[in-house]
């Protein structure tokens, strides 16, 4: 099933994901630095939901209180 999640407090403003069967696929980030959420999509590509939230979920940029990478685990707990 395809989702799109509108971030909050990130440079990023929507992150587009497909979950098959519990697996991540097909993630996508608007906006952000562009480099490092191509490689985040790429690492979290085949994982399970609970796994990649497990490794991401908490992480900050800077002095936000949240990140890409913590969106997508909030996107991922909201399905």
């Amino acid at each position: 099933m395809k989702y799109t999640y509108r971030t909050m407090g990130t440079c990023s403003s929507l992150i587009d994901f497909e979950v098959e069967d519990g697996i991540l696929k097909g993630v996508h980030f608007t906006g952000g630095c562009n480099g490092n959420l191509k490689g985040i999509s790429a690492l979290v590509e085949g994982m399970k939901i609970d796994e990649v939230i497990a490794r991401l979920e908490g992480i900050r940029c800077g002095g936000k209180p949240t990140s890409c990478p913590d969106q997508l685990c909030k996107a991922l707990r909201e399905i």
